[in-house]
C-alpha cells in the first residue's frame, strides 16, 4: 500500500478511535473489538516495505522501538479509561484526560522515532504505523477487558463518570 494511503488510513482510524474513546460507550463483549486491530496488523505485515532493505538492522530496531512504545502506551491507555457497570449489568467505558495525555505522549514519541529514522536516512513505511496502531488497540482492548472482569457483580454497580 502506498505511503500516503497508509498515512491516511492511520489518521482516519486514529481520529475514529479517539472520538469513540472519549465518549461513553458500551464495552463490546462479543469480541468485535479485536477485529479492526487484527485487520490492520494483517495489512501492515503484508507490506514488503515494512523494513528498509538498505539497512534492515536499524530499520528493524526502529520498528521494534515503535512497538515497545505502543505496548507501553496501550497499557497506559487501558488503565486510564474509566469502566463502570450499569444497574442492568452492562459495562461502559469512557476515556479521561489522562487517556488524551497518553495519546499525546505516544504521538510525541512517534515523531521522535520518525526523526531518528530520518537522521539515519532510513526509508520509513507507513505500514509500521499501521502495525503500531494494531498493537496499540490490541493491548488497550486486552487491558480494558481484564479490568472489566474484575468489576463487582451487577447488584453493586460502580458510580459512572
Amino acid at each position: 500500500m502506498p505511503v500516503l494511503a497508509n498515512a491516511a488510513l492511520v489518521v482516519a482510524v486514529t481520529v475514529l478511535v479517539l472520538r469513540r474513546q472519549m465518549c461513553a460507550r458500551r464495552l463490546d463483549s462479543e469480541g468485535r473489538s479485536w477485529l479492526l486491530p487484527l485487520l490492520l496488523g494483517v495489512v501492515a505485515l503484508r507490506d514488503p516495505q515494512l523494513l528498509d532493505r538498505r539497512d534492515t538492522a536499524w530499520s528493524a530496531a526502529l520498528v521494534g522501538a515503535g512497538l515497545l512504545a505502543v505496548l507501553a502506551a496501550g497499557s497506559v491507555w487501558g488503565w486510564t479509561v474509566r469502566i463502570w457497570r450499569e444497574s442492568d449489568g452492562t459495562l461502559w467505558t469512557r476515556g479521561t484526560r489522562a487517556t488524551a495525555a497518553a495519546w499525546g505522549g505516544l504521538v510525541a514519541i512517534r515523531f521522535g522515532l520518525f526523526g531518528i529514522g530520518e537522521a539515519l536516512n532510513l526509508r520509513q513505511s507507513g505500514s509500521s504505523l499501521l502495525l503500531g496502531l494494531a498493537v496499540l488497540l490490541l493491548v488497550r482492548t486486552g487491558v480494558v477487558n481484564w479490568r472489566a472482569r474484575a468489576l463487582e457483580p451487577p447488584g453493586r454497580a460502580a458510580v459512572p463518570c
